[in-house]
C-alpha cells in the first residue's frame, strides 16, 4: 500500500505547538502565509538572499495616493512572480490607497490543482 504525504511546510509565523514540535502546515496556509513572508521582508533583511522581499516597508511614510497604490502593485507583483513562480501564477494585484491605507488584493492561481485564491491584507 502506497501512501502519499501533502508537502509539510513551517508555519508563519514560526511557531512551536502545544506538543513542543515546530508547527507545520500546508496547501492554501502555506501559500499565503510565504506571500506574507514576502510582503513584510524588506529587501537586504536576509544576509544569504539580499534580493529577497518586497520592500514594502520603504514606502511607509510615503503619502498614501494613486501613483503610491500603483507602485505597491508594481513591487508586490514582481517580487511575487520573482519567489514564487514555482507555486503560483500572479491573476492580479490591486492596491487602493484609502485615507491613511492602503488595501491590496492578491489574486492567484495555484500550480498545484489550478484553483484561484486570493489575499487581502490592508497596510495601516
Amino acid at each position: 500500500m502506497q501512501q502519499f504525504f501533502e508537502k509539510q511546510n513551517f508555519v508563519f509565523p514560526f511557531m512551536v505547538n502545544e506538543g513542543g514540535r515546530i508547527s507545520a502546515t500546508g496547501g492554501d496556509d502555506s501559500i499565503r502565509g510565504k506571500i506574507i513572508q514576502i510582503l513584510f521582508t524588506s529587501r537586504g533583511e536576509r544576509v544569504a538572499q539580499p534580493e529577497f522581499g518586497c520592500g514594502l516597508f520603504d514606502l511607509v511614510f510615503d503619502m498614501s495616493d494613486p501613483i503610491l497604490a500603483s507602485s505597491v502593485e508594481f513591487s508586490i507583483g514582481q517580487s511575487l512572480t520573482r519567489w514564487m513562480s514555482n507555486e503560483i501564477v500572479i491573476e492580479g494585484v490591486n492596491a487602493v490607497a484609502q485615507d491613511e491605507n492602503i488595501i491590496v488584493e492578491i489574486a492567484y492561481i495555484k500550480r498545484s490543482d489550478m484553483a484561484t485564491q486570493a489575499v487581502s491584507i490592508t497596510f495601516s
